[in-house]
Order: C-alpha cells, then sequence, then structure tokens
C-alpha cells in the first residue's frame, strides 16, 4: 500500500546522492512537488531507521541469515545526502521566491541529520533577513512552519511558539495550515505543484473529520511539534462548528488525550489555553 512512496522516496535519494552537480534550483525533484507525510517518512526511513507510523504491522518474515529491520544506507551515502541537502537549501535561498519550496522542503530533510551542528544551522538559517513579506500569506510563510517545526526535532521549542503565536494570526494564516496539513496527512490526495494550494482553496474542500482523526494521532505527550498539533486541533473545531457530534468514538479518544496533555508538562501556556477550551466543548458534546 505504501510501495509508490517508496518508489518516490528512494528516486529523491538516488537523485541527492549521486547528481552532486546540480547548479539550478528549478532542476532538483523537490522544487516542483510538495511531498506528503507518507512519502517523508518513508525518506526519514532511510535516514533514520524510524519506520512510518503508517507502515503496516505484519508478520515476522523469515529469512535466511539476519537482515535489517529499515532501508540502510551506507554511511557515506548518508553524509552525501545531507551534505547535497545543505548546498541544495544555501542554492535556493539566494534564487528567489521560484524556489521556496525547494528551500523549504530541503531543510526539512536537513533536520533528519544527527549531526551536531545541525541545530546550530538550522537556527542560524531561521535568523536570516527574509525577503519583504507581503500582507497575509507568502511563501515565506511556509518556509518559516517548515522550519519551526524541524527545530523541535532538535529540541527547539521556541521557533514554533513564536511561529503558532504570529503565523497563524488571522483568518488566512489558520486557512493556510489546516489545507496543509489535509495535503500532508493525505486527506487531500491531488498531488500539488508548490506551497500556493494552502491559499488557493477554501478551508472546507476536505473532510473535517478524518482531519480531525489525523490531528488527534498527533496529540500525545513527547511528540516535538505538540503545540502546533493542539492549536490545529482547536482552530478546525473553531471553523468547524458540531463536528464533535459526529463521532462519538473520536470524542471519547480526543477527550481522552486532551486530558492526558492538560496533566502532562510539555505544553505552552498558549497550548494549555487552547486545549482547555477543546476540553470544554467535548463535554458540552456529550
Amino acid at each position: 500500500m505504501l510501495l509508490d512512496q517508496a518508489l518516490d522516496a528512494d528516486s529523491i535519494i538516488n537523485f541527492v546522492v549521486n547528481d552532486q552537480a546540480i547548479q539550478r534550483a528549478d532542476d532538483h525533484p523537490l522544487a516542483s512537488w510538495v511531498l506528503t507525510r507518507d512519502t517523508t517518512h518513508m525518506l526519514a526511513w532511510a535516514l533514520t531507521g524510524n519506520a512510518p507510523a503508517s507502515l503496516p504491522v505484519t508478520g515476522k518474515v523469515q529469512r535466511r541469515g539476519p537482515s535489517p529491520s529499515s532501508p540502510q544506507l551506507p554511511r557515506d551515502e548518508l553524509g552525501a545526502f545531507f551534505r547535497q541537502m545543505r548546498r541544495v537549501a544555501e542554492l535556493a535561498h539566494w534564487s528567489g521566491d521560484e524556489a521556496a519550496l525547494l528551500r523549504r522542503q530541503a531543510l526539512y530533510l536537513c533536520s533528519y541529520d544527527t549531526s551536531p551542528d545541525t541545530a546550530g544551522w538550522l537556527a542560524e538559517i531561521r535568523r536570516r533577513p527574509q525577503r519583504a513579506r507581503a500582507q497575509g500569506w507568502s511563501p515565506d510563510w511556509a518556509d518559516a512552519r517548515s522550519v519551526a517545526t524541524s527545530l523541535t526535532r532538535h529540541g527547539d521549542n521556541g521557533a514554533l511558539a513564536a511561529f503558532v503565536a504570529t503565523g497563524m494570526g488571522d483568518e488566512i494564516g489558520e486557512a493556510a495550515n489546516l489545507n496543509y496539513w489535509a495535503y500532508w496527512l493525505g486527506i487531500d490526495a491531488f498531488p500539488k505543484a508548490d506551497d500556493h494550494f494552502m491559499i488557493a482553496a477554501p478551508a472546507q474542500s476536505w473532510d473535517a473529520l478524518a482531519l480531525l482523526r489525523g490531528l488527534t494521532d498527533r496529540l500525545k505527550p513527547g511528540i516535538g511539534a505538540i503545540d502546533l498539533n493542539v492549536h490545529s486541533v482547536w482552530a478546525l473545531l473553531a471553523l468547524r462548528r458540531g463536528l464533535l457530534a459526529a463521532d462519538p468514538d473520536l470524542s471519547r479518544n480526543l477527550q481522552a488525550r486532551v486530558t492526558a496533555l492538560l496533566d502532562s508538562n510539555e505544553i505552552s501556556a498558549q497550548a494549555r489555553q487552547e486545549l482547555v477550551s477543546v476540553h470544554y466543548g467535548l463535554r458540552l458534546s456529550t
């Protein structure tokens, strides 16, 4: 069921490792195709060894002799992949808006690098002066979201808290965030060539209940980008009033996860306030 995504991931890795002479940002496969969660997690499986959450659980396959539990890149190829991703991110940074998608996706993949200098490099990228941003959404919005979530993988939650506070302070930002979630989780399955789909369609063109299920699964302690996940659930319920009544089982699952997070110390003050609001709405809907 994930063969297509596995082939896409393999193709990307093969291109990055073997085509080290790329000089034009738009020649890169990541410049004209927005990755989904499943393809990104297939890439991460090869880069980190962590199996995708969507990978079906199967019985142990009997083989002759030992076999790896995940795709394994030779150390030199793994190093080459991350070096190339950094080079491509730098190339895209100086290539203008046309390379915004490549820059965002390259930076996100770089965050899987466990090298000691990765967190500092990502933070330095975030501190660079940005191009003047037009009123409302721009490609820099998606870039800032991606960098902020990437930094949480290295223990830096401040950038994400700042993005949630400023990047989704209006209807355009909230709609863009939900549209991106719907695509990332595979609910909006039509392939996208750039990030403009985040504002091209109204935030009502996908199955809201399916999106709530996907976001509910991401409400658990220990997830780096938990503040963004909490805010996204809160924003979705505010946009689609009455959604909680559509699936009692989902509401009970959401209630249990909200309670567990409220009992933990892993969320910001803003996320806690939003969870209290969700908790109150759940009580009213039962």
